[in-house]
Parts: C-alpha cells; sequence; structure tokens
C-alpha cells in the first residue's frame, strides 16, 4: 500500500514524533541528547523552521515546528538521516535508530488554543512518564524546551516562544516568564494527581490533523491537490531571517553570490583540485543553510564522491568562510 503523501504548506505547524526502533532506546547519555539538540539546531539553520516547544524522552520525541517554508519532507529526511549516522557512528553501530516513518500532525495555527495545549503536552511528557515527582521541579528536566520559557538565558535563535505566551495572555518578560511557571507548576502537579486523562489529550495523541472541521476539510483538498493557497498564520511570529527560500533556488543563489565572492567562475569549477579550499567553503555554507542535497552540492561543485563534503566541513578554511558570511551581509 503507497503511504499517505505529507501535507505541506508555507507556515504549516505541526507536532511531530517518532520512537525508536523496536521501541528501543534512541539516547544512551546525555551527549547523545545534547547532539539531538545541536542537529535540531542544525535543520533549522538548513530548512528555516521555528521551533515552538521539544521535548526528548528515553526512546522517542516530540517536536512543534513551524516550516515558514513548505519543506517539512526534505528538513525530516535530512535531520533524521543524520541523527541516524551520528549515533551509528559514536555508537559503533549500523542499521535504523527510528522506527520507521515519523508521525507528523498538521496544527491549526489560527486556532487560538493549539499552541497553548500542545505546548503543554510535550513539556508535560517527562511528568506522564513519572520522571519527575511532586518534590522535583519542572525546570529541572533538561531535555525540553520549558526551560527556554521559564528563563530567557541560553536561548538559541531558533527557539520561538511568543506565540505560546501569547495565547496565555503573557509577554516575554520576567514577570510573565515567572507567571508561565507558576502555570506549569500547577499543571505538574494536576497531572500527576489525575487518574483519568483529559479529553484534550485523547485530541491530540489521534489522527493526523489538529484542528476543526473546516481546517480538516481544507487539509483533505490540500492531499487532494485541490486545496487553495494557504497563506500564512497571522498570529505566528516569523521574522525577515526565517522567511527566505531554503531550497535548491537558494542554494543556486548561495553558490553564484560565493563565486562571485571568491573570484571564480563556474568554467573553472572542473579544473580545479576535488579538495580546492575555496570548494570547501562554498560546500559548507550552501550544506548548512539550504535543504540541497549533498548529491547535487557535489555534483555542481564539481567534488567527485558525495562523501567528499564530510571532508569539506573540516578542511574549509575559516577566513574563507567569513569572507562568504560578510559577502551575504552586505
Amino acid at each position: 500500500m503507497a503511504r499517505k503523501a505529507r501535507v505541506e504548506f508555507e507556515g504549516a505547524v505541526f507536532h511531530v514524533l517518532d520512537r525508536g526502533d523496536r521501541r528501543e532506546a534512541i539516547f544512551k547519555d546525555d551527549l547523545d541528547r545534547r547532539r539531538f539538540v545541536e542537529t535540531l539546531g542544525e535543520v533549522c539553520g538548513r530548512t528555516g523552521w521555528r521551533v515552538h516547544a521539544f521535548v526528548l524522552m528515553s526512546n522517542h520525541y516530540h517536536l512543534m515546528i513551524e516550516t515558514p517554508q513548505a519543506n517539512l519532507v526534505a528538513g525530516m529526511r535530512w535531520f533524521q538521516t543524520t541523527l541516524t549516522i551520528r549515533y551509528n557512528t559514536r555508537h559503533r553501530l549500523s542499521g535504523h535508530l527510528f522506527q520507521g516513518r515519523y508521525k507528523a500532525v498538521v496544527v491549526d495555527a489560527e486556532e487560538r488554543r493549539y499552541f497553548a495545549v500542545l505546548s503543554d503536552y510535550i513539556h508535560l511528557n517527562p511528568i506522564r512518564a513519572r520522571m519527575i515527582g511532586l518534590e522535583e521541579r519542572l525546570f529541572d528536566f533538561a531535555w525540553s524546551s520549558y526551560p527556554w520559557y521559564a528563563a530567557k538565558r541560553g536561548r538559541p535563535p531558533w527557539f520561538e516562544p511568543r506565540t505560546v505566551l501569547g495565547e496565555m495572555g503573557l509577554e516575554d518578560t520576567a514577570a510573565g516568564r515567572r507567571s508561565y511557571a507558576e502555570r506549569m507548576r500547577t499543571r505538574a502537579v494536576d497531572e500527576l494527581r489525575q487518574k483519568q486523562e483529559p479529553a484534550e489529550m485523547a485530541e491530540l495523541r489521534g489522527g493526523w490533523c489538529l484542528g476543526g472541521e473546516g481546517f480538516r476539510e481544507r487539509m483533505l483538498r490540500l492531499l487532494d491537490g485541490a486545496g487553495e493557497k494557504l497563506r500564512r498564520p497571522r498570529h505566528t511570529a516569523v521574522d525577515a531571517s526565517v522567511q527566505r527560500d531554503h531550497g535548491l533556488d537558494e542554494a543556486r543563489r548561495l553558490l553564484e553570490e560565493g563565486l562571485r565572492c571568491l573570484g571564480l567562475e563556474r568554467k573553472e569549477l572542473p579544473r580545479l583540485k576535488k579538495g580546492d579550499p575555496r570548494k570547501a567553503a562554498l560546500a559548507v555554507r550552501i550544506r548548512t543553510r539550504t535543504t540541497a542535497s549533498n548529491a547535487w552540492i557535489a555534483e555542481q561543485l564539481q567534488l567527485g564522491h558525495v562523501s567528499r563534503l564530510n571532508q569539506c566541513a573540516r578542511t574549509a578554511p575559516p577566513e574563507l568562510w567569513r569572507k562568504l558570511e560578510n559577502a551575504h551581509a552586505k
């Protein structure tokens, strides 16, 4: 049976989750968890994604992400493949890390309550799993985005707290963050004491779409190829730096811009050595700023085998990288 198509459109919001193969652990220690968060930051840089919430459990993860460009599939392909390679390399393993196709529930970003409900669901996972007791603080669980909501320090540029806080009538200020922490403390206590799952949890667990009947109908039309062009949700906060394209058009633009900056022409690329430092710098820049495949980058830069991309990351001279960055900033 053919797999169902993914819903993708500009400004879409998704609840994404996946489990370890055979439901086994996907993290052996905190270094694996740190690498997960680092890789999440990398894929956000490549795609322009904004992360509204995340949590890392023992054998699965949850993300709430916004995709300014319609690039969920391309981004997730890179993200989970890269995670698997890094995990297997570190632990000298082979094979699958994840159980199969990740689950992506498209969320109605126009419905005001869903951001807060979904972020609560994600952040309270350690409570439901009894990884945290009543005598402990949710803030002390390091592997979720909750500490970034309760305190401003340590936030990466790809994390976006304002939409969730705004739905709760809070601002991203010291007072607002304190109110958020107090609210979540109450929610955590209620979660531990209740014996029956709230109705909202059942809604979050089931289905492929989180929204009202009208939103579901629009998503079905989109899947059938007959949907209207969807506009960006009006209350999502996406700045200009993430509204640019992150696909092949952007990769081509960065390539041409980089060649001009380095005083090169396309016709010169085949004559240069495969390990030329200028090629390496261009490859790293395109790789970290777009969803272009390694095969595409290797072909365009005449690098030879696609595996040379990993070598480029180690050999690209910092001064050339800075030169490309400065040229882009002008």
